[in-house]
């Protein structure tokens, strides 16, 4: 079996949680063979693999979101048929986008997306979009942002996918999208797993974003919706980590019998030996494991952090994972601890989980958008509740689903500085709960988030997948 893994802007460049899951899945499922097609921004990108690649990924694909558009130049004037126009032209308004137009007219030819984007036939499209819905606004600023909001669209769709039984995809968007061109040229099956609503990531993300104002902000936000019909669309089976998540995807256009729900997992037998706190360690240990980036809020933590430690003086939070993503706002997050004037605050960058997270007393999460993290879940694997926002599935997580275990920590408004404050310091205040807590949170991982039953439906479906064609289904 020879499966194509479809990645944007994660594995192998990326550390994370989706990259983390990645990299188990294809270690657990050693008799596969993987290709792993990755989508990145650009070419000037600095990539370096984060994760020891294991012996069944065969080929490791890269395509640029931005690139140069290595086409030979001719004096051949640029022309488009009336099919391939009025397929282009559906991708303007996306009620029903003719994506199977689309995947001929980019896959088939040799096309120069400059003289695309520059042609009277793509200038005469945003006419009649224009005249149709945004006649008050500078038309030049709109056949700008048509140009530029389509080019990485059209950089990806040149590109000719491998063939493979299976494809991949770990979420909607270009990615997806790259799924259902490959499902559509080799008539083989497409798997979209979403480990967080990848449409309503985006829209939250533009909505705060200022490099774009007003309608275009829409704009942008549809076509990501545009994206994700196709996806479900396309897709033979889609997994969400959680039912809300799934709630979600129907809402979005998804057919109800495409889903399913498959949770994220741990080897939680892993943590049994790692190291632990020191008896003479004076601090109550805070843990944060995270990419330093704007999504997971870090600043409402270190804030509260603050108000905490006031309280109770020997708090110490220990900010554990990459600093390399997102460098402005790392510089940022430091700046706010010197400007508070906070001792105790370690920004540790990459680490092995299991080597600290053991010594910490409890975990916090103060992430704006989530879907079941696994940081929890390792979390509960060493016997460490959590103090979390209330976002994705980490409430079900925490408070369980009336499975009768108990409660593994707080659930706590998104941006909420006191009130993470104050389960700060009830957490520090408090080691009998503490310890009640944790060990509720092993109890739920141990009963109900293993790695060994994740992996099993993941392989069942693969195994699905390809009966079902074979069946001719």
């Amino acid at each position: 079996m020879k499966v194509c893994l479809i990645v944007e802007g994660a594995y192998p460049y990326l550390l994370g949680g989706v990259s983390s899951w990645i990299q188990q899945m294809l270690l657990e499922f050693k008799d596969v063979e993987f290709v792993i097609q990755t989508l990145v921004v650009d070419r000037d990108e600095k990539k370096e693999f984060k994760y020891k690649i294991p012996d069944n990924v065969t080929e490791i694909r890269e395509i640029y979101l931005l690139d140069y558009d290595f086409v030979k130049k001719s004096r051949k004037r640029f022309r488009v048929k009336k099919n391939e126009y009025l397929a282009l032209e559906s991708l303007f308004y996306g009620n029903e986008v003719n994506w199977k137009g689309i995947f001929d007219f980019f896959q088939n030819q040799n096309i120069s997306l400059d003289k695309l984007l520059t042609s009277k036939e793509f200038l005469q499209m945003t006419k009649n979009y224009y005249k149709k819905n945004y006649e008050n606004a500078v038309f030049t600023d709109l056949l700008w942002t048509m140009r530029s909001m389509y080019l990485p669209l059209f950089l990806l769709l040149k590109n000719k996918p491998v063939e493979a039984d299976i494809y991949h995809s770990m979420s909607t968007g270009y990615s997806g999208v790259f799924g259902s061109m490959s499902k559509y040229i080799y008539n083989k099956p497409l798997l979209v797993s979403e480990h967080g609503i990848y449409t309503r990531e985006r829209e939250e993300e533009i909505i705060k974003a200022n490099w774009v104002k007003g309608f275009y902000k829409d704009l942008w936000i549809q076509q990501f919706y545009k994206f994700s019909s196709c996806c479900y669309d396309f897709a033979d089976e889609v997994t969400a980590l959680f039912e809300g998540a799934r709630e979600f995807q129907v809402d979005l256009g998804c057919l109800r019998e495409k889903t399913n729900v498959i949770h994220n997992g741990v080897n939680v037998s892993e943590y049994e030996h790692i190291p632990s706190k020191g008896d003479f360690d004076e601090y109550i240990n805070v843990g944060a494991i995270l990419r330093v980036t704007p999504i997971k809020d870090v600043k409402t933590m270190i804030n509260a952090f603050c108000l905490a430690k006031k309280e109770v003086p020997n708090l110490k939070l220990w900010i554990m994972g990459p600093l390399d993503e997102k460098p402005k706002y790392v510089k940022e997050c430091m700046q706010l601890v010197s400007d508070l004037e906070i001792k105790n605050v370690v920004f540790t960058g990459k680490i092995n989980v299991k080597d600290y997270i053991g010594k910490m007393d409890y975990m916090v999460l103060s992430s704006l958008s989530e879907g079941q993290p696994l940081v929890i879940l390792e979390g509960f694997a060493a016997k460490k509740p959590c103090i979390s926002t209330n976002v994705g599935d980490c409430i079900s997580l925490i408070y369980g689903k009336d499975d009768k275990v108990g409660d593994a920590g707080v659930i706590v408004p998104v941006m909420n500085v006191e009130k993470m404050a104050k389960a700060m310091v009830n957490l520090a205040k408090d080691e009998k709960t503490r310890l009640e807590m944790g060990l509720n949170g092993y109890n739920r991982v141990n009963k109900f988030y293993q790695n060994e039953t994740v992996f099993k439906e993941y392989k069942k479906l693969y195994e699905k997948l390809i009966q079902d064609k074979l069946q001719g289904l």
